[in-house]
């Protein structure tokens, strides 16, 4: 039997507003000793009152409309009733049946075709906090109670773990984006459930599903949808397919799926309607204006960057995956080309990068000394080989390129009378590779070149070296 897998995601990303949805206390809480960015309010002390944080408001309706959602102008708050340890009033804030929006989508690009993904709803609600396990004692940090969060809920339309891997990915560069969240997922603030049933290839039924929760990178997303795939499979083909809905949690140590409960449903949370906060109603004009205040979507970007700069696709989505970075290379292409940037500022500082742990925009390399290093290069100064130096020097000094290339004296050899006299010396002393240059062996060609660098400590003009060479041989 051919079945077909139907996918559903629901994504939690923590809105990166100054201070939490309900009250003042501090919303970045990494790093942070625990319990020590608390109030009487995040904390569910008795007769503490929510007050709305109007600009998590601002990015979550921001967020909606780079969604393509459509924006109601009567939303309101819920009481979603369940106990948890790191719960503290014992339920939480969320909304219902009037989110803050509905009806969206993001178009995915799977290998090479367009794809729509419908957004069910945009809404906001509170994060609880954490639970730390130690053994036979569990530890609560409530730092993070309180913080809010967007929860964006698709329709499910993917099909399989590659497109919600890729969907989500998309999300990730949207919210970056608009700068509604960060999106860290080493940091907490970007997590996902998924949802995800079988059914027999050309019914429209909707199977019992199975929600996966603890979802925190792209990784353990497509695996942890891998495996359930597989066993929902096997139920299939043994004639007893999963009759109930129910959640299971991934265990991202060990990298397997372990069993929690049935799924909950909507009748268990006991939803109603948050009577400590009045309903939002939001004025056309103000979702205009956040309409009208928009950047540069990643569809956009991404269209723009191969148009404009001619770059292999996979090189585009590097760079969409960090905007900081996009825009360095942005502006070191338009001084230079799009082909030394992508060299400078992806291939060769990714080896810097390995030392310093450092991104090339947070470094002492601005866009204008690395521009500069560029031009030196293609004006003959000095050599590509070099240049990797003055870069590693650049990455941990506050000097510019001209300033190493004096101290060291690195500047390019160019003159022809000093490279025919080094080229000689080369061919006199390598006879073989002579002879098989003129058997047509091409490398033996391109050894000799290298032993002129070898011996100029790389400092030599390499298509003069070239030249030389020829004329020789």
């Amino acid at each position: 039997m051919e079945l077909e897998i139907i996918i559903g995601l629901e994504i939690h990303a923590q809105i990166n507003t100054q201070t939490k949805l309900w009250c003042r206390c501090s919303n970045d809480d990494f790093d942070l000793e625990p319990n020590t960015a608390v109030c009487p309010v995040c904390m569910g002390f008795p007769g503490q009152l929510p007050v709305m944080n109007k600009e998590a408001v601002r990015k979550g309706v921001q967020t909606a409309l780079a969604l393509n959602c459509k924006i109601p102008s009567f939303c309101k708050f819920d009481r979603k009733n369940y106990f948890y340890p790191d719960l503290p009033l014992g339920y939480q804030i969320s909304q219902y049946d009037k989110p803050l929006s509905l009806n969206g989508k993001v178009v995915i690009n799977v290998d090479g075709k367009e794809k729509k993904i419908g957004i069910t709803r945009v809404h906001l609600e509170n994060d609880a906090g954490k639970l730390t396990h130690e053994g036979e004692y569990s530890l609560v940090d409530f730092n993070r109670s309180g913080t809010p969060l967007m929860e964006i809920v698709t329709e499910p339309d993917m099909r399989s773990p590659k497109e919600a891997r890729i969907f989500a990915g998309e999300l990730q560069r949207i919210v970056r984006a608009v700068n509604s969240s960060e999106a860290d997922m080493y940091k907490g603030q970007m997590r996902f459930d998924a949802s995800i049933s079988l059914r027999p290839q050309g019914e429209k039924k909707l199977y019992s599903r199975t929600e996966i929760k603890n979802l925190n990178s792209f990784r353990s997303l497509e695996m942890a949808l891998n495996q359930e795939i597989e066993r929902q499979r096997k139920l299939w083909e043994e004639g007893k397919p999963q009759e109930k809905e129910i959640t299971m949690g991934w265990l991202a140590d060990q990298q397997k799926l372990k069993f929690m409960r049935e799924k909950e449903g909507a009748d268990d949370y006991r939803y109603f309607p948050e009577p400590d906060l009045p309903p939002l109603e939001l004025e056309e004009a103000f979702v205009q204006k956040l309409q009208n205040e928009l950047p540069e979507l990643p569809g956009a970007m991404r269209k723009r960057l191969l148009d404009e700069y001619q770059i292999p696709e996979e090189r585009v989505e590097l760079l969409l995956s960090d905007l900081r970075l996009m825009k360095y290379f942005e502006a070191t292409a338009k001084e230079t080309s799009a082909k030394d940037a992508l060299r400078w500022v992806l291939s060769e500082w990714g080896e810097v990068e390995k030392n310093l742990e450092i991104k090339i925009y947070d470094s002492s390399v601005s866009t204008e000394k690395l521009t500069e290093m560029i031009r030196m290069i293609s004006e003959g100064k000095i050599s590509g080989k070099i240049a990797k130096e003055i870069l590693n020097d650049m990455a941990h000094t506050e000097k510019r390129a001209g300033e190493i290339v004096e101290e060291k004296g690195f500047a390019q050899v160019s003159d022809a009378g000093e490279l025919e006299k080094i080229c000689k010396e080369i061919v006199d002393a390598n006879p073989q590779a002579i002879e098989d240059f003129k058997n047509g062996k091409e490398r033996a060609f391109g050894a000799l070149v290298g032993q002129v660098m070898k011996k100029t400590n790389g400092q030599a003009n390499p298509e003069m070296v070239n030249e030389i060479l020829r004329g020789i041989v």
